[in-house]
């Protein structure tokens, strides 16, 4: 039985801040290869709530990365009840994005612009960690 208590379930384990910082992070560098732009700081809030919806999640994973966020919000916004959702679960996951941008913050992952409302993700001074596989697609489908 203390075995089991130590172990955290399969939602604290995908939805903690240390994991939502990696997803914000990995956001931000996909935003700025483009242009090298910085993402508006609200933006961030959206992150978690898509990639950590597991239809959602496979939505974006189906969309090209050239196609662009038009296309993948002209997709999602293909039944109306998917774009209120989004809302929904960015309401109830504002906490641990705000949580997950401060890690990201606290650990040099990401720069926060707090006058002009935007962030940027800085660039890693070391490698990338290895991933446990069921998160990895996260990554690329967060950037």
């Amino acid at each position: 039985m203390a075995a089991e208590a130590g172990r955290l379930g399969e939602l604290q384990t995908v939805q903690n801040p240390s994991l939502g910082g990696y997803l914000i992070w990995q956001f931000g560098l996909g935003f700025q290869a483009e242009d090298s732009q910085q993402s508006s700081f609200l933006l961030a809030f959206l992150v978690l709530p898509l990639l950590l919806h597991k239809p959602t999640l496979d939505l974006i994973v189906s969309t090209r990365k050239s196609s662009g966020l038009a296309l993948f919000a002209a997709k999602l916004g293909e039944q109306h009840e998917n774009l209120l959702a989004v809302h929904s679960r960015a309401l109830a996951l504002r906490q641990l994005s705000l949580q997950s941008i401060g890690i990201a913050a606290n650990r040099g992952l990401v720069s926060v612009d707090y006058d002009g409302g935007h962030f940027r993700s800085n660039t890693p001074e070391r490698k990338s960690p290895a991933l446990p596989e069921r998160i990895r697609s996260m990554s690329p489908a967060a950037r």
